[in-house]
């Protein structure tokens, strides 16, 4: 994200940001292109497309407001659960299993930012921890209702809009996912171009002043963690629904550390390092896992710290500067 020019009022500089550029159309229309160019690998890619929209999420707390979570994964967590369990017991229409996983991982994020708007740094990363620890486990204790270890099971959900039938090959689940995610992108693009979205960017680079200029820091965050609980619950709902099974793994440690990984792949606070990040962690584990099934995290491990030290902003941060570079010269 290119810093706020001194030439420019804040009004000038979110309606330039507002802008669709030419990169951004290209980059949904190519989207598109595993329909006809990788149709063997649509299961992949709505898996990314998930995984992106999870990264969003993380990408509003962590890249816009400095809230450092390694429990995130909670939040898709109840989203999973719910949207299963909604349409396992009362109805399988997908959409409206979507607003109640919404609904409730909302609710939960909602209870839960009020403790997080407390703390900051290494205090805030240890409560976000143990929260998604004791949801894990509390899950898992949970046999009767998750089916703890064995995974929630018997989900059944309806085609989309009656017609769309989940299908093994993940044409529909990857034209749902994809629709799902490009819809709330236009609604976190238009937040994060807005007052409310400086207001973020102000709170990460200086909490305690940002009061004196008339935004309520802790109210901010309260705000922006529930919103982005919402997303990850839609997420994490997706999942449940294309896949139509949910296991412990979605509320795990390692799916939070993995969409923070991601993050710091793509380029935090950039809208796009999420999607980014996304794209490329799960190529390359795909990739990596073929060649070595074992120790495809040693690989990754690698990559992470090459991308760290050559492109310490993320991949579009690198991508970013080499523009710069090239218009100056």
């Amino acid at each position: 994200m290119s810093e706020v020019s001194t030439t420019l009022t804040p009004q000038g500089y979110l309606q330039r940001q507002t802008r669709w550029r030419g990169i951004e159309i290209a980059f949904w229309l190519a989207t598109l292109l595993p329909f006809w160019l990788f149709p063997t690998y649509l299961s992949l890619a709505s898996q990314i497309a998930i995984t992106g929209l999870f990264a969003l999420s993380l990408d509003l707390i962590l890249g816009y407001a400095g809230i450092v979570s390694l429990g995130h994964a909670a939040f898709f967590g109840i989203g999973a659960y719910t949207a299963g369990l909604f349409s396992k017991f009362v109805w399988g229409e997908p959409f409206s299993g979507l607003l109640v996983a919404a609904a409730l991982s909302g609710l939960v994020g909602y209870a839960s930012s009020f403790i997080i708007s407390r703390f900051r740094h290494l205090t805030l990363i240890m409560i976000t921890l143990g929260l998604g620890l004791l949801l894990h486990e509390a899950a898992n204790s949970a046999g009767w209702l998750t089916g703890g270890s064995d995974g929630l099971q018997g989900i059944d959900v309806r085609p989309v809009f009656g017609i769309f039938k989940f299908d093994l090959y993940g044409h529909t689940a990857y034209g749902y996912a994809l629709g799902v995610l490009f819809v709330v992108f236009l609604a976190t693009r238009r937040l994060i171009n807005s007052p409310f979205g400086l207001a973020l960017r102000g709170i990460r680079e200086n909490f305690v002043r940002m009061p004196a200029i008339g935004a309520d820091s802790r109210a901010h965050i309260r705000k922006i963690y529930t919103i982005a609980a919402i997303i990850a619950g839609i997420a994490g709902a997706v999942l449940a629904q294309t896949t139509e099974t949910v296991s412990l793994e979605v509320l795990s440690f390692e799916r939070s550390a993995d969409v923070l990984v991601m993050l710091v792949l793509g380029g935090a606070g950039r809208l796009y390092g999420g999607l980014i990040g996304a794209a490329v962690f799960m190529i390359a584990r795909d990739q990596f896992s073929g060649i070595a099934p074992q120790f495809w995290y040693f690989w990754i491990g690698i990559l992470l710290v090459v991308v760290v030290m050559l492109l310490p902003n993320g991949i579009l941060g690198g991508l970013s500067k080499l523009m710069k570079r090239w218009r100056r010269a």
